[in-house]
Parts: structure tokens; sequence; C-alpha cells
């Protein structure tokens, strides 16, 4: 018979504290008439868990690849139940608390998180977290994914959590270590899918060694991932403030020197503004072709309005709109010419000639920078195709 629900614990030696996950799990598929499976995804264990999961009718799947994401990804992957309930196999979670996942589950929500923090109804019992998780680590990821991305979860790293076998095959969850728990949150927002949250209990585990979890490696990755995946935020913002800020300065000192409170902005003013306009448009086209072409089939298409915006992107508008600002460039550049050759090829005043020079030079190279990422565009279509 096809099981309801697969519970899936990730695993690497865990001898100490699987029996007392097992057991717990056990309890709750007694109590509420549950048809279950376990699935022990062991990723490489040495201390007789794989043995210990055996022996109480838990299903090992040995994972090869190393990392958290990686042990539970082929865990989801061998599970047959309707739902799945994850959950960390070092007894920091009552398994008996999972009924509430499942119950949420069969109402309809597609991801069920636990969440152990009071303000969510959730309890951390005393040392179960230790302070900068507590205070540092998890507030500020979460805070950082829920402005990222609009995310309701109130926290994002909670170790017990459900969702649906549709819901785990649909979000294509591919990173391979800490930063899984995010991706999973990450995905189910920014696709719609229905999130509930139930209140859970941290507790103190029961490991005599060191926890895998890795504070500042696996926050960072946490922190890398989710930026990744929101070039709004990574790129769109910075390389649209640089543009703006770079098109202020040379429409202020364009003409001539500008003095500002006693300080003079004159041709460097001008070269730095330059490069601000040329990054900060080359980051705002880099980040269209990323968000069209690449993330598109991570999280989805993104709106029309932004995809609208960018349907100009090909070869033939993109040589068109290069093709005008080379000839403004070089129209530019041709007064400074005009005027070292009316000097016999000699020296020429800087004050005068420098304007024109770099902003020609500037036009020129943002109508480069315009063709080569059109066509760059037009190659990602292709290969989507």
């Amino acid at each position: 018979m096809t099981p309801e629900v697969s519970f899936v614990l990730p695993c690497l030696n865990e001898v100490r504290t699987l029996p007392a996950c097992l057991a717990a799990i056990d309890r709750c598929v007694r109590a509420h008439g549950l048809a279950a499976e376990v699935v022990v995804a062991d990723n490489g264990s040495t201390d007789g868990s794989r043995e210990a999961a055996a022996a109480v009718g838990a299903r090992v799947v040995e994972v090869k690849a190393r990392g958290y994401g990686s042990a539970l990804a082929a865990g989801f992957a061998a599970a047959r139940g309707r739902y799945i309930v994850m959950g960390d196999a070092d007894d920091s979670y009552d398994f008996e608390e999972s009924i509430g996942l499942i119950r949420a589950l069969r109402d309809g929500s597609d991801l069920v998180m636990g969440t152990r923090f009071p303000a969510g109804g959730g309890r951390i019992n005393k040392g179960a977290m230790p302070w900068k998780h507590r205070y540092i680590g998890n507030p500020v990821l979460t805070g950082i994914g829920r402005l990222l991305f609009r995310s309701p979860v109130a926290d994002f790293h909670c170790g017990l959590r459900g969702l649906t076998r549709e819901a785990s095959a649909g979000l294509d969850l591919r990173t391979t270590g800490m930063e899984f728990a995010s991706e999973m949150v990450v995905k189910a927002t920014l696709r719609g899918l229905r999130i509930a949250e139930v209140p859970v209990t941290l507790r103190k585990d029961g490991r005599d060694r060191p926890p895998h979890l890795r504070s500042w490696r696996d926050g960072w990755r946490h922190l890398t991932f989710m930026l990744c995946l929101s070039p709004r935020w990574t790129l769109v913002l910075p390389g649209a403030m640089l543009l703006f800020a770079g098109l202020l300065l040379m429409a202020l000192v364009g003409a001539g020197p500008l003095i500002v409170g006693g300080v003079r902005l004159d041709v460097h003013t001008l070269v730095a503004a330059s490069l601000m306009v040329l990054i900060g448009y080359q980051v705002l086209l880099g980040a269209a072709a990323v968000r069209l072409h690449v993330l598109d089939r991570e999280i989805g298409p993104a709106r029309a309005g932004v995809q609208a915006a960018f349907a100009w992107l090909t070869p033939g508008w993109g040589l068109i709109v290069a093709g005008v600002l080379a000839a403004l460039g070089a129209a530019l550049i041709a007064i400074p010419v005009r005027a070292w050759l009316a000097a016999d090829l000699g020296d020429l005043d800087p004050s005068h000639t420098l304007r024109p020079m770099i902003i020609g030079a500037t036009l020129i190279a943002l109508g480069g920078q315009t063709a080569f990422m059109a066509f760059l565009a037009a190659m990602l279509r292709v290969a989507r195709a």
C-alpha cells in the first residue's frame, strides 16, 4: 500500500540520536493511525547509523554526494508518500509534533514550515540554540529572505517541515549544502505555493560531537544563494544607482567646471562619472539577461512588464542603438580632433578638449555594450529553445 506520509531524515553518524527520532516517529504514526514510511538518507555514516535504522524497519538510502541538501534531495526522490515530512536526526525536534504539519498539508498547503520562535507560537528550550543563531543568524537571514522575496515565512531555517510530493518535484531543488533550506522557501514563495507555518519546539540535541553546521560558512552560503536569486537587489538597484549618479555628474560638469561649496568639479569628476555610467549600464544589461534567460528556469518567468521592457534586446535593435550611440560619440570626439589638426598636431588645452573626448568615448562604449549584450541575449534565447 502506498503510504500517505514519508518521513525523510538526513543522516551522517547519528547512531546516538537516530533511534530516539525513529521511536518518536513510530509513536506519532501509531497515535494518529498514519500510513507512513521512514526514509533515512545516509550520507556516509561509519558509526552504525544505517544498521540502526534498518533494524527498526526504516528504508535506508545511501547518498554518496556529501551535503545536507544532497541527502535530502535523494531522500525526497526515494519517498513514496503523498506528503513528505523532513526533520533532523539529532533529536533536536520532537517528531510527534509533525502531526501538525501533516494536518496543514491535508488542509491544502503545499509547504508547511515549523516555526521555533515564540513570536510564532514556537518554543526554544534552554541551550537548544546558540545565541548567535537565535539573535543574529536566523533573524538576519530570515529578514533578508522576507525582504528580497516577500516571503511570509518567519523562520527560514527550521529543520522540521513538510511538503507535498508534487511540490518537492516541482521546486527542482538543486543546492547541496545547508542552503537547501533557504532554496526550498525561496522557490516555494516565488512560485506562489501555498505556505503555512506550525509552531514546533526546538530542544537541545542529543549529540556527543560537534554539529555538522558551520555557522559562518553556512550562513554565507545561505546569504549568497539568496542574493544570486534576487537580481533586482543584487544587480538592478546598484546598477541603476550608479547609472543615475554618473549621468547626473556628466550633466553637471559636461559643459564646464562646477564649483559646489568651494569644491571645484572638473574633468577628473567627468572621468569618474563616465566610469559610473559604464559600470551601471553593464550591470543593468547583465541583470536583464540573467533574469529573463537564466533565472527563468529557476524561479519562473519575469513579470510581463520586465519582459516587454527588454524585448528590444535583439541583434537588430542592438546594432541600431549601438550605431546611433557610436555616431554621437564620434561626432563629439571629432571636436578635439579638429582642434588638434588646427594646432598642427601640437599641444591642446585639456580643459576644453577632454570633455567632448570623455563623453564621446563613453557613448561609443555604451554602444558596444549594447550590441554585444543584444547578441548574448539572442544566444541565450537559442540555447533555451
